[in-house]
């Protein structure tokens, strides 16, 4: 297949699948699994970790008031706030609903510009006199025309009332970008982090336990020799993580450490829509074994 042929058929996918979304996310669900794992998707006796987060995805997150404000970048300060938490999130620059509201000459030299209603609508800029304005607009007015919750049926992100966020510019202390820690919580209790590093380079990906020791929860991590540096915060992450997922079957809770401070990131529910490719046999087992579905 020619490479435009391959365009056209993934337009022609993209399509199917998004009517079928909106005509049933379940069996949008089940074609996309499919096609991802080449396995039928036990919705009613769910056992991995990707199973369970579609179980979720289309039971307890669906029309879910808290879950939508949690899934939404701009409105899940708010929850940080009410529970106590709101020294840990990052600056706010500003909010708005169009690129016509942005004040492109006001804003600082570094910064991110992000849509709330999804996942990977980032611009990180941290050069504003070199960046192009034109190119950054006409990104964010394509992603605020998107419908996310399509592209893997996440109905947790459709009752998201789209914004732009613009949020002040994180690095570490040697100029790069910080490390991601990403905690996974089940009902209140954490039990692995996921650290993404080297996100200026080529992004890494790393289990740890608690105790800060390599798992075998991805795929492939005991044949890397990196040993991550325990973030100073990493405790203080944690008590974070019991507090603010309370009452979630499973959320993962993600965090930066910023001049010894912990920075709050995002919550995340559905990690990769439920299609994730990078946990090992053994990591979708270990992890769908802590988590308890609840009664539907």
């Amino acid at each position: 297949m020619n490479k435009e042929n391959a365009k056209i058929s993934k337009k022609i996918y993209a399509f199917t699948r998004n009517l079928l979304t909106r005509f049933s996310p379940k069996v949008a669900t089940k074609i996309m699994y499919r096609i991802s794992t080449g396995k039928k998707l036990d919705l009613k006796n769910p056992k991995d970790f990707n199973q369970k987060i579609m179980w979720l995805k289309l039971n307890t997150y669906y029309k879910n008031p808290l879950i939508t404000q949690c899934a939404d970048k701009y409105a899940v300060r708010k929850y940080i706030e009410e529970n106590g938490c709101g020294k840990i999130l990052n600056r706010l620059i500003g909010v708005y609903d169009t690129t016509n509201q942005i004040e492109w000459e006001s804003l600082p030299k570094k910064f991110v510009l992000k849509c709330n209603h999804g996942c990977g609508m980032n611009i990180i800029c941290d050069n504003k006199d070199k960046a192009n304005k034109n190119e950054i607009l006409r990104k964010l007015d394509i992603w605020m025309k998107e419908d996310y919750y399509l592209d893997h049926a996440e109905v947790n992100y459709k009752y998201i009332k789209k914004k732009i966020i613009c949020e002040e510019y994180l690095q570490s202390k040697e100029g790069f970008l910080p490390n991601d820690y990403k905690i996974y919580c089940f009902n209140g209790e954490p039990k692995i982090v996921l650290v993404c590093y080297e996100r200026d380079i080529n992004l890494q990906l790393q289990f740890l336990d608690l105790d800060w020791k390599k798992t075998r929860i991805g795929k492939g991590e005991f044949d890397k020799n990196i040993n991550i540096p325990k973030p100073k915060t990493f405790d203080t992450m944690i008590e974070y993580s019991k507090k603010l997922s309370k009452g979630f079957p499973f959320v993962r809770m993600d965090f930066y450490e910023i001049d010894d401070k912990v920075i709050f990131g995002e919550m995340t529910f559905t990690p990769a829509g439920g299609l994730a490719n990078y946990y090992s046999q053994y990591g979708l087992k270990f992890l769908g074994n802590q988590l308890h579905l609840p009664i539907k």
